[in-house]
C-alpha cells in the first residue's frame, strides 16, 4: 500500500469527521476511502476509528496516530517545498512584521541585505508591538519573541532573549541594589506594557510581582528613556538594553531571579507550497539573525 497516501486519507477523515467529506476533498469515491482506511488499520493492527451508523469517533490509538501523521506529512511537504523553491528566483512582494525595537535593531539591516541579494523582491516591513494574524492581515512571515500558542504556524528558531530588571546608576545610589523581586514593590518602577500587557512582572520559577509604576507606557522607547533618567526600575528584554549595559548607563539587577529565556523565531503559516520568497527569506535571515543574537541572550 501507499503508506503516505493512506496517512493523507486517514488525516482527512480525522479532520473532517466524515468519510464522505474526506472523499469529496480528495476527489476519491467513498468506497475507495473506506478501503484505504481498512487497509491502513490492517497494516497497523489497530482500530483507528469507532464507526456506527450514526457517528464516527477516533480511538485512543487513532488520536495518537493522527498527530503522528500530521507531523510526518508536514515534514514531507516541507522537504518537497524546500527542493521546489530552489527552482525559482524570488521576485515580487514580500510582507514581513517584527516588534518595533527588535525590528529597528536587527531585522531592518537583515532585510536590507536580503534586498541586495534578491533585487527582484519588493519588501514591506511592518514594525508593530502586537501579535499579528498573519493569514488575516496578509503577512508572509513574522519575527516573534516568546512561545507560540498557535500550532498552525511553522517556526524557525534564531535565538533567545531574557527579561531583565535594570536601573540607572544614579537611582541605585539612592535606593540601593534590591536583593529580591519583592523589594521592587516599595521602589519606583516604570512599566512597558508591550512586554506582558499589565503591571505584572515575571521572574524565575513562575513567580510574579505586581508593581505600581510611576510611568506606564505601551512604547518601549519611552520606558527605556525613563529608566535611563533614573525615574524607576524597568523590566525589559536584554536586546533592548544591551548597548546601555555595555555603556554603563544602566545596571542589571536581580540576575539570579530572571525567568527562562524567551525564544526568538521566524514564523510563517503552514502551506502546501511555500513561496520562493518566504523560503529564501527564512533561509537568508535565520543565518544572519543567529549570528547577531548570540551576544544578546
Amino acid at each position: 500500500m501507499d503508506k503516505l497516501r493512506a496517512m493523507t486519507v486517514f488525516l482527512k477523515i480525522a479532520d473532517s469527521g466524515s468519510m464522505t467529506s474526506a472523499a469529496k476533498t480528495l476527489a476519491m469515491s467513498p468506497p475507495s476511502v473506506v478501503r484505504s482506511l481498512a487497509a491502513l488499520e490492517a497494516v497497523l493492527g489497530v482500530r483507528l476509528l469507532q464507526r456506527t451508523t450514526r457517528r464516527m469517533a477516533l480511538t485512543d490509538e487513532g488520536r495518537e496516530y493522527r498527530d503522528h501523521c500530521r507531523r510526518v506529512l508536514a515534514e514531507v511537504e516541507a522537504g518537497e517545498a524546500a527542493l521546489s523553491a530552489r527552482r525559482f528566483e524570488p521576485r515580487g512582494k514580500l510582507r514581513l512584521t517584527a516588534p518595533v525595537m527588535f525590528g529597528r535593531l536587527h531585522v531592518a539591516r537583515c532585510v536590507g541585505d536580503f534586498i541586495e541579494h534578491h533585487p527582484a523582491v519588493e519588501v514591506e516591513l511592518l514594525l508593530l508591538d502586537r501579535v499579528v494574524d498573519l493569514v488575516e492581515e496578509g503577512i508572509d512571515a513574522a519575527i516573534r519573541i516568546g512561545e507560540l500558542p498557535d500550532s498552525s504556524l511553522v517556526a524557525t528558531r534564531v535565538g533567545q532573549t531574557r527579561r531583565t530588571v535594570c536601573a540607572a546608576p544614579q537611582l541605585l545610589e539612592t535606593t540601593g541594589v534590591p536583593n529580591s523581586p519583592s523589594e521592587l514593590a516599595r521602589l519606583p518602577t516604570v512599566s512597558a506594557t508591550g512586554l506582558a500587557g499589565s503591571n505584572e512582572w515575571r521572574f524565575a520559577r513562575e513567580k510574579r510581582l505586581t508593581v505600581k509604576p510611576a510611568l506606564r507606557t505601551n512604547q518601549i522607547d519611552v520606558a527605556l528613556d525613563a529608566c535611563l533618567r533614573g525615574l524607576g526600575f524597568a523590566q525589559l528584554f536584554c536586546y533592548q538594553v544591551e548597548a546601555h549595559l555595555r555603556g554603563k548607563r544602566l545596571v542589571r539587577v536581580l540576575e539570579g531571579f530572571e525567568p527562562l529565556p524567551a525564544p526568538i523565531q521566524i514564523v510563517y503559516p503552514q502551506a502546501r507550497h511555500l513561496s520562493a520568497n518566504v523560503r529564501a527569506f527564512v533561509d537568508f535571515a535565520s543565518k544572519r539573525l543567529r549570528r547577531r543574537l548570540r551576544a544578546v541572550a
